[in-house]
């Protein structure tokens, strides 16, 4: 897994490799099941969580419109997924104090990606599978393959946060 450590909040960089899409129901269970003790469906030890629902899949295409969800909606599941190996998380919007605090604590990172975007987010998906929770649908939980996949540095490894102070 590429290193983040040393990235500092507003750099931009086109990342190239594998993202998982997880968004609130998809959290839900992910979270239930480390509590239970349960086996989780990939190994989040140096996973990149990208919050995004992607739209149906057009004829000839990889993936749908692929756009990032409100982040806060994810807060009370980040610090468990980094305490857990999560390396970074994407997604729109400000994070609460105790994900910031998670951030840093675990040296994780938080990306940015251009919201309003999802069918250009889409040209730079190469690959998608579903990985768990078809029942979810679009909510399911995918492996995407990226390459040169815009993020900005919103939550650094040192928990220097884009939008200042929470």
């Amino acid at each position: 897994m590429k290193d983040f450590h040393d990235l500092k909040i507003g750099q931009q960089i086109k990342f190239s490799g594998t993202v998982y899409t997880a968004r609130d129901q998809a959290h839900k269970r992910l979270v239930s099941a480390i509590k239970a003790n349960k086996k989780i469906p990939f190994d989040l030890k140096g996973a990149i969580i990208y919050y995004c629902g992607p739209t149906k899949t057009p004829k000839g295409k990889v993936i749908g419109a692929c756009g990032p969800t409100t982040s806060s909606r994810m807060d009370e599941f980040a610090p468990i997924l980094l305490r857990q190996g999560v390396s970074a998380m994407i997604g729109k919007g400000n994070r609460s104090p105790e994900v910031v605090k998670a951030v840093k604590q675990y040296r994780g990172i938080y990306f940015l990606t251009y919201a309003g975007c999802g069918a250009l987010l889409a040209k730079c998906v190469k690959a998608k599978k579903l990985i768990a929770y078809a029942d979810l649908g679009p909510e399911a939980i995918y492996k995407l393959e990226v390459k040169d996949f815009p993020l900005i540095v919103g939550i650094d490894a040192k928990g220097r946060n884009i939008y200042g102070k929470n």
